[in-house]
């Protein structure tokens, strides 16, 4: 395991960065105000799933292929800008109403499991989470200890600290969502409207990003 002093610099390092607003961010905050707050937690829920699924990758060095395959690279990041965009056009076209975050019917619930695998899915389709995961961990990692038990260590670490974030920048875009849409359930679908031109400018930035991993 990590040394104390290893483990205080990671834990300041890791908290400076998930409170730099990001792409993640966005799309739970998205999520949060266009469906409710149970909507934003299961976003929230999913995104740092899709994290540790790639610490989990990072940790047997299957991310490896990504940061030394230039076309492993692309495969992953358009086909999650392709999923961000048919996320926006779902939400943009759609004219069923969002459900009310205080809904506990069965309709909700599979709609909260269906929310929860988008995200996953989200955090999984970013190829640049794990060419971070693979450049950022090992930083921390000592040489003479077993380097799996540390990176999976870390990598629950930055999870933990991500979702405290995740969780109030949900609560802080609900809270926003209900002040202008007003107390009644049937208000104009704005949040839907403003998720879905969310999700567009995300598949658009991923997109748009890096065409290849930086070299080491």
């Amino acid at each position: 395991m990590p040394s104390a002093s290893t483990l205080l610099a990671f834990t300041l390092a890791a908290a400076v960065l998930v409170a730099i607003p990001g792409p993640n961010l966005m799309f739970i905050a998205a999520r949060s105000a266009a469906d409710g707050r149970r909507a934003g937690v299961l976003s929230s829920l999913g995104v740092e799933t899709g994290t540790m699924l790639h610490v989990a990758a990072a940790a047997i060095g299957l991310s490896a292929l990504l940061a030394s395959s230039a076309e492993a690279f692309a495969v992953v990041k358009y086909a999650g800008a392709a999923y961000l965009v048919y996320m926006g056009l779902k939400a943009l076209l759609s004219r069923a109403p969002a459900h009310a975050p205080d809904e506990d019917d069965g309709t909700a619930r599979v709609a909260g499991a269906h929310v929860y695998r988008q995200a996953v899915l989200v955090q999984l389709l970013n190829p640049k989470v794990a060419v971070f995961f693979l450049a950022f961990l090992p930083q921390f990692v000592d040489p003479d200890r077993a380097a799996v038990p540390q990176i999976l260590m870390l990598g629950a670490i930055l999870s933990t600290l991500g979702m405290t974030v995740n969780l109030i920048a949900a609560m802080a875009a609900d809270g926003v969502a209900r002040r202008v849409r007003g107390t009644g359930r049937s208000g104009r679908p704005w949040g839907r409207w403003a998720g879905g031109c969310v999700y567009l400018g995300l598949g658009a930035y991923a997109a748009a990003g890096p065409g290849r991993p930086a070299q080491q």
